[in-house]
C-alpha cells in the first residue's frame, strides 16, 4: 500500500515544521486499517483567511476552523481505471492548529496530527456530525490511530 501525498503550504510557521514523509507516515497509519488500496490525497496548509472564506463558502460557517475536508467526487467508474484511489483534500489551519495546540497543552504537532487522522476519516466516510454513536466510533479510532502514533487519547479530558 502506497499513499501519493501532495502537500501545499500556503502559511507556514517555525513553530509546526511539516515533515512530508511524517505526513504520509500518518495518512498510512489511518488507511492500513481498511482493506485498502494504493491512495491519493491532497493536503493544504492555509491561514486564517483563507480557511474562512472556505469554511464559509462550502459550509455557510463565517468563521476559520481548523480543518475542512473534500472527498474526492470521482465517479466508481472512472476511480477503476486509476492506478490510484483518490481519497480526496484536506485543508488545514495552521494558525489555528497553534492557538488550539496552545489552549489544549499539547505540542503543535500532536494537535496537527489528530487533526490529519481526523480528517482523512472524514475523507474515508467517517463522520461524527451526524449521530453520537458514529461520533464514538469517530472517536475509538482517532485514539486508536493516535496511540499507535505515541500520542495520547486528546479526548480524555473530555471524560467525565
Amino acid at each position: 500500500m502506497h499513499v501519493n501525498l501532495s502537500l501545499q503550504q500556503d502559511f507556514t510557521s517555525p513553530d509546526l515544521v511539516l515533515d512530508e514523509d511524517y505526513i504520509q507516515q500518518v495518512v498510512l497509519k489511518v488507511v492500513s486499517l481498511f482493506d485498502s488500496p494504493d491512495y491519493e490525497i491532497g493536503i493544504a496548509c492555509v491561514d486564517v483567511a483563507h480557511s474562512q472564506q472556505l469554511n464559509f463558502e462550502y459550509r455557510q460557517k463565517d468563521k476559520p476552523t481548523n480543518v475542512l475536508s473534500f472527498a474526492s467526487e470521482i465517479p466508481e467508474d472512472i476511480v477503476d481505471e486509476l492506478e490510484a484511489y483518490p481519497l480526496g483534500d484536506l485543508v488545514i489551519c495552521i494558525p489555528i492548529v497553534l492557538q488550539e495546540a496552545a489552549e489544549q497543552g499539547k505540542t503543535p504537532l500532536q494537535h496537527f496530527t489528530h487533526l490529519l487522522v481526523h480528517g482523512v476519516l472524514h475523507l474515508l466516510g467517517f463522520d461524527h456530525e451526524t449521530s453520537e454513536e458514529d461520533a464514538e466510533e469517530m472517536e475509538s479510532l482517532e485514539i486508536e490511530i493516535l496511540a499507535g502514533l505515541g500520542i495520547e487519547n486528546p479526548y480524555k479530558d473530555d471524560e467525565i
